[in-house]
């Protein structure tokens, strides 16, 4: 849904937090990996509205992502909000980027169950290319 704005809480691996907290910025464009499908794949893209801010959900008992650790003064975990800019028309699945020669050498390819990793700008053009966007 183009303009939905989320926040992506729940990140629980050191590496990914870090590049949460520390690397990911404002108007960066995400790709969106739904990796909870049938053929996990790359299906839209997104832009970060808010850089990384400390994951009130490790705060919350309630929560399936409290954290007994995390505390309002030493935060363990962070997330960022983002903004849907479109469903790419078609997907471009995990397989596909194994196969691909621009793609193999991509973190998703050796490192699929870290949440989120860089790319190329050659990388996610052909991504996006593959989705069928110009």
């Amino acid at each position: 849904m183009p303009d939905a704005t989320e926040h992506w809480d729940g990140v629980r691996n050191f590496q990914a937090r870090n590049f949460l907290r520390d690397e990911v910025k404002v108007e960066d464009k995400v790709l969106f990996y739904h990796s909870s499908i049938p053929e996990p794949s790359v299906i839209g893209l997104c832009k970060v509205v808010r850089e990384g801010y400390p994951d009130y959900t490790a705060l919350d008992p309630a929560s399936e992502h409290f954290d007994p650790k995390a505390t309002p003064d030493k935060p363990i975990w962070y997330m960022v909000d983002l903004m849907a800019e479109r469903l790419l028309p078609k997907e471009v699945p995990l397989a596909l980027i194994r196969e691909h020669p621009m793609l193999s050498g991509m973190p998703l390819v050796n490192r699929s169950r870290l949440s989120i990793q860089p790319i190329t700008e050659e990388q996610f053009l052909t991504i996006l290319h593959l989705g069928g966007l110009p």
